[in-house]
């Protein structure tokens, strides 16, 4: 199977690692616990109008969504080194971007994984339209990329560095 660039997400390797610790902790202790719990609601009684069971039961749905997504992000998975270098928007990179190139109107976020995701900062997908816009760009250079509407909007792109969260 080949892969498109649009199928694969970059890790570091600690990202990589704590990922896949996360999958096997799921993938067996955890899904040890939830079968006990389920079990344990069984043995109530009428299941019908047992909460204990129906959150058990939701709370397993979620465990194999996750289960399954990260199966699929780890296979695709290429793992490589945290950027080092500033300037060069690529994953893994704080972009600061000023809208229509109205240094007064800016944006930080971080172009990386959903699975970087963070409150300290807002995360951008490589492979959103904003994400494939700026990919490549240089400080000082300007981006276009695609709107839900189907407009097109610029930016300039003020800095990237790499992040250190």
């Amino acid at each position: 199977m080949t892969q498109t660039s649009e199928s694969v997400t970059w890790l570091t390797q600690e990202a990589y690692d704590q990922l896949k610790a996360e999958l096997e902790y799921l993938s067996g202790p955890a899904r040890t616990e939830i079968a006990g719990k389920i079990a344990a609601a069984r043995e109530e009684g009428d299941l019908r109008e047992n909460g204990g069971y129906h959150a058990a039961k939701e709370e397993q749905g979620k465990q194999e969504l996750r289960v399954r997504q990260l199966t699929q992000l780890l296979e695709n998975a290429k793992v490589g080194e945290a950027p080092t270098t500033s300037g060069v928007v690529a994953p893994g990179m704080v972009v600061t971007i000023a809208f229509d190139g109205d240094e007064d109107d800016t944006m930080t976020f971080l172009l990386a994984s959903r699975e970087y995701a963070s409150a300290d900062i807002e995360t951008y997908s490589p492979q959103s339209p904003l994400g494939t816009g700026v990919m490549g760009k240089k400080a000082g250079e300007d981006a276009q990329y695609e709107l839900p509407n189907g407009n097109k909007a610029s930016v300039k792109i003020l800095e990237a560095t790499p992040y250190q969260g």
